[in-house]
């Protein structure tokens, strides 16, 4: 399998479980295998953490230190590149809230500064019923997508929310309108960022999805953007679309304070699937439909990603292989392949991975520990 890029050193300070550990890779797939409760979700999670977002458990950084430890811990790749390799780490220090970025030896202005040398997708069993759960648990996962291809879109979103959560406050204490005013143009300026990079990102994930309706392995997907507005009116602008929402949500202030929040803008957004070959909504699937739109949805982004920013994306696969039968897994291993990426799979059993197309790299994890388990391939 040949990669345009890969993580060859890997190394965890006082996280989660792992007091310390270090893997030294090459291009191959890594599988980790061991029992529940090891440590192999913490290990991808580890990883997801060289991402703008805030990690694939979306855990507060100061919780993520190993017991016992002073509250400190610290995440550390090597990415190896065509233009030579990069050296990327994150982590926190004891009584900070935040966390810090450092690249090739210097601090990062911007976490967004990760993406120029990785991007990650991660599918989890948490996951598994994202379709017919809260509306919530869609737009965080559609922004996770979007973050992919548009690196700022994580701080558009959580720039809005700090912004939608002092409009609120304010509300309740019936501030002064113009401070009111001067807040919900700030909100309107990041909500149509917000709006309409995911209506691109969606836009172009649609046209290659279509690209592949034939393929048999993994069910299409359908995908839209329920309306910003009620009424369906959408402007065409961004310049338009914050001058509407600055007037909407002048005019519902009342309705808003006696709400308690807010009633309008890409925070209550949902993001619709469907099953395309039966045009269904996705939510009325088999549990295992459910499961193959949801693996085919990340496999057509992560084509997409590699389409649009010449970065193919890593994957970060937790249990991937245990529910699903030994065609389909044949042909997710046989996918992953083509992509040219360098997977991270866990399982309990390395039986679950006998079908991958290539060799891998196998480590057994037990109580934070990591044991190569051998090399398996073909």
């Amino acid at each position: 399998m040949t990669t345009d890029r890969y993580i060859s050193r890997l190394r965890l300070s006082h996280f989660r479980n792992y007091q310390s550990a270090a893997l030294d890779l090459d291009q191959r797939h890594l599988v980790l295998v061991g029992p529940n409760g090891a440590g192999k979700t913490n290990l991808l999670e580890a990883i997801s953490l060289l991402s703008p977002d805030r990690g694939l458990r979306r855990a507060p950084f100061e919780t993520l230190a190993a017991l016992g430890s002073d509250g400190a811990w610290a995440v550390a790749a090597t990415i190896e590149t065509a233009d030579g390799p990069a050296d990327i780490g994150t982590g926190s220090s004891p009584g900070e809230s935040g966390r810090r970025v450092r690249i090739n030896g210097a601090t990062a202005r911007a976490v967004e500064e990760m993406s120029a040398y990785l991007r990650l997708l991660w599918l989890t069993p948490a996951m598994d019923g994202l379709f017919a759960g809260p509306a919530s648990d869609r737009r965080r996962f559609l922004d996770r997508l979007v973050t992919t291809l548009i690196p700022g879109h994580s701080a558009s979103v959580s720039d809005f929310d700090k912004a939608m959560r002092q409009r609120n406050r304010l509300l309740e204490e019936d501030e002064d309108p113009l401070w009111l005013a001067a807040v919900e143009a700030q909100m309107a300026e990041h909500a149509g960022a917000i709006h309409f990079a995911r209506a691109d990102s969606l836009g172009h994930l649609q046209a290659l999805i279509l690209e592949s309706l034939e393929d048999e392995n993994f069910p299409a997907a359908r995908l839209a953007l329920t309306p910003l507005f009620d009424d369906g009116h959408e402007p065409l602008s961004s310049s338009a679309l914050e001058e509407e929402l600055k007037s909407r949500w002048a005019a519902s202030r009342g309705l808003d304070r006696a709400a308690g929040r807010t009633l309008l803008g890409p925070h209550r957004v949902d993001f619709e699937v469907r099953h395309a070959q039966k045009d269904m909504p996705a939510a009325l699937g088999s549990t295992g439909e459910q499961k193959a739109l949801l693996i085919g949805l990340i496999l057509a982004h992560a084509r997409l990603v590699k389409r649009m920013t010449a970065i193919t994306p890593f994957l970060l696969l937790d249990e991937i292989a245990a529910h699903l039968d030994p065609g389909r897994r044949a042909a997710l291993f046989a996918a992953l392949d083509g992509l040219g990426t360098q997977c991270f799979m866990t399982g309990t059993d390395a039986m679950l991975f006998e079908a991958l197309a290539g060799p891998a790299q196998v480590v057994m994890v037990r109580d934070g520990r990591l044991t190569p388990g051998g090399d398996r391939s073909t």
